[in-house]
């Protein structure tokens, strides 16, 4: 016999937590939240430093990789995306950053109603419980945790003050009234110095709610369809198959690489495609998967002449040190991440918002936890991420096999258009005008990556090629808009198919110009209001 809920939740990520959370804050509503991974009982999860060692980790993350790059040198590359209570969240950066309101007005233009920034600016401040307290840009008494890095506050004064020589802004709040330029960086690291995954944030405090289930490690195989709508699903867990049914609607909030994919299990996508895998269509939709964006970045990184690098604490005599003190008092520097502030700057002379996003570090990206007279430290360095922050190509997610436990197909096309390359490489040549400036220009020494021998344009787009990421904020492959071949409309609902929708950052018709763990939230509250609003 199926189990009745009103609504059901695929996904315990940066979205689904949070529809989960204020769907069931009525009593009404019987909310089931289904989550592929497992529990986030790991204490690696809680200690803002161990974030290395847990986002690759085959344990908390989804096996995925993509396709051969064919502008990469035919790469394959990994992806981090996480498989666990509270999804990426519970093993990311903790970068919080809404991305410029432009972006926001973006959708709005396109025809989105109520995607607009002022639309959305109260949604991301019900989440937040700011460090600066309630304000016209901040909340104050949400349940997400955000917080200021103070770790590395030297550092990121020396950086911002050669931004500023090279002719990059200063911002005193990148998620208030100045989105551009460099500022201190804030995190979802609570007061305590512990990891605020949205799981932590939004359904542990809320688990004794008896109209709301959980389930982990429960693998969601198709959504039912019947009569053109989504009645609930079948699922896997522990090796016994489920059936789930939801009276009201069926939200997919398993991300971008997730959610199409579920979506084309369930015969909902390009009919072609999936009669070749045999699979019935219910739903001919020809762009769930397509539109896939990412923001391409690499890292510059230099030697430097002068102890100013937090290589020095990674000795494990002194993290061990440090590991107590985060234990015992929540700081020291295994309560923070090893940034120097982020950047959000334009390169171009006729942009309107920023072009590239930068994230300055006092360590170089190769650093790892050392011991004495085992391996040596790699020295004093330091680094910056460059990123890409409106990319022109555009990759797709497909199917592998009809089989739900088979990895898609992901093919991030990174590089298709050239003007991604050249934004990239702008952003290289930026970072080192930056690091050509005082008070850093006189402490650094060689650079290591991409190497001061590579001078031309030419040199630079070749390494990039060969070296360059993602910064792992994956969107659009279930693009929302107002025309037929859009996946789902403003409200968040599949077209073709009742009683299903689909809320976290697939949805996005643009990647926005940021890190997306914060408008994935937003997303999670725009979602709840639209459907307890219908």
């Amino acid at each position: 016999m199926a189990e009745t809920f009103d609504y059901i939740i695929v996904g315990a990520g940066s979205a689904g937590c949070v529809l989960a959370n204020r769907l069931s804050a009525d009593p009404n509503n019987r909310v089931l939240l289904l989550e592929a991974g497992g529990r986030d009982s790991h204490p690696a999860m809680r200690m803002p430093l161990a974030m290395m060692s847990l986002v690759l980790n085959p344990k908390y993350n989804w096996p995925f990789e993509t396709e051969p790059e064919p502008h990469c040198y035919n790469r394959r590359m990994p992806i981090p995306r996480g498989k666990v209570f509270g999804g990426s969240s519970s093993i990311n950066a903790m970068i919080y950053a809404r991305a410029h309101p432009l972006d926001y007005d973006e959708w709005r233009d396109m025809g989105l109603d109520g995607w607009g920034y002022d639309d959305l600016l109260p949604l991301f401040k019900r989440s937040e419980k700011h460090w600066r307290g309630e304000s016209e840009f901040h909340g104050g008494g949400g349940e997400m945790a955000v917080s200021s890095v103070p770790a590395s506050a030297e550092f990121y004064d020396q950086f911002a003050t050669a931004a500023e020589a090279a002719g990059f802004p200063r911002s005193s709040d990148h998620n208030g009234a100045q989105p551009e330029g460099i500022a201190p960086i804030e995190t979802t690291i609570d007061s305590k110095g512990r990891r605020a995954s949205t799981a932590r944030a939004f359904i542990h405090p809320v688990m004794s709610r008896p109209n709301l289930t959980v389930e982990v490690n429960a693998l969601v195989r198709r959504v039912v369809v019947e009569n053109g709508r989504a009645i609930g699903v079948e699922y896997g867990q522990k090796g016994t198959n489920h059936t789930a049914r939801a009276d009201r609607e069926v939200i997919l909030s398993g991300g971008t690489y997730n959610s199409p994919q579920l979506l084309l299990l369930s015969g909902i996508g390009p009919a072609d495609e999936l009669a070749e895998l045999g699979i019935e269509s219910v739903a001919d939709s020809p762009e769930v998967g397509k539109n896939l964006q990412e923001h391409v970045n690499a890292v510059v990184t230099v030697k430097v002449t002068k102890p100013i690098s937090l290589d020095p604490t990674l000795r494990f005599d002194r993290m061990v040190k440090s590991v107590s003190q985060w234990l015992f008092f929540g700081t020291g520097s295994a309560a923070s991440m090893p940034f120097g502030g982020l950047g959000f700057v334009r390169l171009q002379p006729d942009s309107v918002r920023p072009d590239v996003e930068l994230i300055p570090s006092p360590i170089g990206p190769e650093a790892r936890l050392w011991f004495p007279g085992i391996r040596k430290a790699l020295g004093h360095q330091i680094s910056c991420r460059v990123a890409t922050l409106h990319p022109r190509s555009r990759g797709k997610v497909m199917l592998r096999s009809a089989d739900p436990s088979a990895p898609p197909r992901i093919f991030w096309n990174l590089l298709d258009d050239p003007q991604d390359l050249h934004t990239l490489r702008d952003g290289v040549k930026a970072v080192r005008e930056i690091y050509n400036q005082e008070p850093l220009k006189s402490a650094l020494g060689a650079e290591v990556t991409p190497g001061d021998e590579l001078t031309s344009d030419a040199a630079i787009e070749e390494w990039l090629r060969h070296n360059c990421w993602t910064a792992a904020h994956p969107a659009g492959t279930c693009r929302m808009g107002t025309d037929a071949n859009a996946v789902v409309d403003g409200s968040l609902r599949v077209n073709g198919i009742d009683g299903l929708r689909v809320a976290d950052c697939s949805i996005m018709p643009r990647v926005v110009g940021g890190n997306t763990n914060a408008p994935s939230i937003m997303i999670g509250e725009k979602a709840a209001d639209l459907i307890l609003e219908s």
